[in-house]
């Protein structure tokens, strides 16, 4: 198979098909005519990312994220940067094509990140509704106990909170990425924790005025509201983990891997 018989079947796959025509969903490197000799999927194509790629022989990345640091991949402002092409010289000596898999993932018949992270976390059974998958009853626990959770199924060694760890919660929601900041809409997860009566909203991306205040103000005002921030890639990261499972079938005998790019921050 090629590069494109590769995208063109996780397409099919996916949902049915190309849906959009103004889409972050194209090649940042490579070409669609390539032969695919292995395929590494990951959150971000970073470059450590890049070179265990190449040491297990695969030529075709699948990266949820941009590969040149702005959502679509712009070029013009890196022209003289030293940094795009340490990157670009890397990718093009081990001859790697990589592709970006966001907007179709996300509109998949269930959005095929939250699946990944549910399978991950064992709550495939706890959703309160199947679209949009936000909101959750699970067993009761406390938000510190829930934390610890998350910290233990996610693999992080740190993780932040707003409320009382002692606080009692059994409802709640996960948005994942860059969900969390409101997709075009900052007070739609405060909306979402409201309409939905959910006690934890836990976050990819915070904006501290937003969301992180709305909560931060009821759990001063005594009620019980909390939040749990993942981070961006430790809630997509997993959705790239489970796709190379349902990959594998629709590429033969093209050897697939899960690379996983990594949480970005050391805590110190």
């Amino acid at each position: 198979m090629n590069v494109q018989e590769v995208i063109d079947a996780i397409l099919r796959d996916a949902c049915g098909g190309p849906k959009l025509e103004k889409t972050c969903d194209v090649l940042a490197s490579g070409t669609p005519d390539m032969q695919v000799t292995g395929i590494v999927t990951t959150f971000m194509a970073t470059v450590d990312v890049i070179k265990e790629a190449a040491a297990i022989g695969a030529n075709l990345i699948i990266t949820h994220e941009p590969t040149y640091f702005t959502g679509a991949d712009e070029l013009e402002w890196l022209r003289q940067d030293p940094v795009y092409f340490a990157k670009k010289k890397l990718i093009e000596d081990h001859g790697i094509a990589i592709w970006r898999f966001h907007d179709h993932m996300h509109m998949a018949h269930t959005d095929r990140i939250y699946d990944g992270l549910l399978k991950e976390i064992g709550w495939e059974d706890k959703l309160i509704e199947q679209r949009p998958p936000w909101a959750y009853e699970i067993e009761k626990t406390t938000l510190g106990e829930l934390a610890e959770f998350f910290k233990s199924k996610l693999s992080m060694n740190a993780i932040r909170v707003v409320g009382r760890p002692d606080m009692p919660c059994s409802r709640v929601g996960i948005l994942v990425g860059g969900g969390s900041l409101g997709l075009g809409r900052e007070q739609m997860p405060a909306e979402v924790m409201r309409d939905k009566d959910l006690d934890v909203m836990v976050c990819g991306e915070i904006t501290e005025w937003t969301l992180c205040a709305y909560v931060n103000d009821a759990a001063m005002l005594g009620m019980n509201k909390a939040m749990i921030v993942v981070g961006h890639e430790r809630t997509e990261e997993w959705g790239m983990k489970h796709m190379a499972d349902w990959l594998r079938p629709l590429v033969g005998v093209i050897p697939v891997a899960f690379v996983d790019a990594k949480e970005p921050f050391a805590y110190l």
